[in-house]
């Protein structure tokens, strides 16, 4: 007898990370999942697939030897179109491998990517599957902040007929979505995070104590006056204690065009590469705070008990927020506060308390799609 086909359509290594759990949780009920990739990053993706354990994907949305990575809002567009133009023109092979069982096809999403709203598009309107939403319902309030993570996840809920919801808070934002609402109790970051927090250390000369800090959102880099201040805060508590700044492409390029590369240094304020997620992880886990503008990482803070600064005006995830972590509210004063304090803020692990994959998984199951 044929095998159901469940397909993902994801686009970053964020992605990749928070649904491998969930891709491995199907592979054990016998079936093979396919990924098509949107090519939203390019650069280490093979890196991730390999730490991970997931294959290559199944389908380039952007060909592969056209991609690369997505850096600022002008290249949307042309992206977007090549996505749907490739999605367009392969519509009879994608929609074959999906119905290949003669079962219902299901597409699967993550998050609030650009990916999101168009996979999920993708999958009802061209190939006329269904579609489920991994990490549905944040809502930060705001279109405005972050954009444009909040019109992405509002526009996904306009399309998918099953909604994955990481807590309560977000099934109460879905109370009136149509469709399936699954409470899963957390993110399926937790479920990633535990094939990464305990695993070796790859930095050498790393200080004894030290602080991460990780700015990196439009909202943020694009604001020149807000991100100086930011670094110069980070700077002069560097001084107390070594803070590792971890900074992709964009970051550098950004720090070196506002002039502020003098801020940084080898023994206080260290800047370094972005990591894989199987190695930053074991350095998270072992940082005494961490400065953050990503959701993701606020989220594993939380999860772990690390006191975290939310570098943001909004969150979509307040539920996270207490003594552990903090929204800053992108001021000033806040982030000081929060370096003054943090000391006082380490809070309780949740690391295997839950188990959000296997929610997904077994649902899936029991509606017959693995």
């Amino acid at each position: 007898m044929a095998l159901p086909v469940i397909s993902f359509i994801l686009g970053t290594t964020a992605e990749l990370i928070k649904i491998a759990p969930v891709y491995h949780g199907i592979l054990e009920r016998g079936v093979r999942p396919k990924i098509w990739f949107t090519a939203q990053h390019v650069d280490e993706v093979s890196d991730v697939l390999a730490d991970l354990n997931l294959p290559e994907p199944d389908v380039w949305l952007v060909p592969k030897e056209k991609a690369h990575n997505l850096e600022s809002p002008a290249q949307v567009p042309g992206w977007a179109a090549q996505v749907l133009r490739t999605a367009w023109s392969r519509r009879a092979e994608l929609k074959a491998a999906l119905v290949e069982d003669g079962r219902p096809p299901l597409v699967l999403v993550h998050g609030d990517t650009f990916t999101t709203p168009y996979g999920s598009l993708i999958g009802k309107r061209i190939l006329k599957s269904r579609v489920g939403h991994v990490e549905a319902g944040a809502r930060s309030g705001s279109i405005m902040s972050p954009l444009p993570e909040e019109l992405n996840r509002k526009i996904a809920a306009k399309i998918v007929d099953m909604h994955f919801a990481p807590s309560a808070r977000e099934v109460d934002n879905l109370r009136n979505a149509r469709g399936v609402v699954v409470d899963t109790e957390a993110n399926t970051a937790i479920d990633a995070m535990r094939l990464a927090i305990n695993g070796p250390l790859d930095m050498e000369g790393l200080p004894e104590k030290f602080g991460l800090a990780t700015l990196h959102r439009f909202e943020l880099v694009s604001r020149a006056d807000k991100y100086r201040e930011a670094l110069e805060i980070l700077r002069e508590q560097s001084k107390q204690m070594p803070i590792l700044y971890m900074a992709g492409a964009p970051e550098r390029e950004k720090i070196r065009s506002l002039g502020l590369a003098n801020l940084f240094d080898e023994k206080n304020f260290i800047i370094q590469p972005k990591m894989r997620y199987l190695k930053f992880l074991p350095l998270v886990a072992r940082a005494e705070y961490v400065v953050t503008d990503s959701g993701g990482l606020s989220a594993e803070c939380y999860y772990l008990g690390l006191p975290c600064a939310v570098h943001r005006e909004r969150t979509e995830t307040p539920q996270h927020l207490g003594e552990t972590v903090v929204l800053t509210e992108m001021r000033g004063d806040k982030l000081q506060n929060f370096l003054d304090t943090y000391q006082n803020r380490r809070g309780e692990s949740w690391v295997d308390k839950f188990h959000p994959s296997e929610i997904i998984v077994d649902t899936l199951a029991r509606l017959g799609y693995c």
